[in-house]
């Protein structure tokens, strides 16, 4: 990565990091994106330029290229579910180690309706992240299967949450997974 691309990536994890901060202590109907310009000391074209919505200061996340650079190196003989599966379980390892910033943004999407409404948007465009990484496979086949993995997902993050983040992760994710790749 160039000097401009480490300093882009600098000020994105920046505003993110301090919209989080102000959602956790305002709520998220209670910040405005222009007191969380002020908070990472850009301007709101700045946070507008690097976050289209106000929601997707919250839900805008790298896991979808790390899903794609996944599927990208699996054995292409494999079932199109089991490498999306081990795909999206794979990627976890990408995580950043503390736990605490994914739960809070996990509690913070599903207690915020106007959040809870974007996931299946979110949804949806890793679902066409996917398809791009698998441009060999049938795009309807995919994207079923896509849909079903990334159902597994969101279950899996609600349930996650609601242990308080104790649970395992990446077994409770695995568990779920298998469910529906048996």
């Amino acid at each position: 990565m160039g000097l401009r691309e480490t300093k882009r990536s600098r000020t994105r994890q920046a505003i993110q990091e301090q919209a989080m901060r102000l959602f956790l202590e305002r709520g998220f109907e209670g910040t405005t994106v222009a007191e969380v310009a002020e908070a990472a000391e850009v301007s709101s074209m700045t946070v507008f330029r690097h976050f289209p919505t106000k929601e997707h200061l919250v839900l805008q996340d790298d896991y979808d290229p790390v899903i794609a650079d996944r599927l990208r190196h699996r054995p292409a003989g494999e079932p199109v579910l089991h490498r999306i599966a081990a795909s999206i379980l794979d990627g976890l390892a990408e995580l950043p180690p503390d736990p605490r910033l994914l739960l809070a943004r996990t509690r913070l999407i599903l207690y915020t309706p106007a959040l809870r409404a974007r996931v299946w948007e979110n949804n949806h465009a890793t679902q066409q992240v996917i398809v791009a990484a698998l441009p060999d496979d049938d795009p309807f086949e995919v994207q079923v299967a896509a849909s079903a993995c990334l159902a597994v997902a969101t279950t899996v993050m609600v349930r996650w949450a609601e242990t308080d983040g104790h649970a395992d992760l990446r077994e409770l994710m695995a568990e779920a997974l298998a469910v529906v790749t048996r």
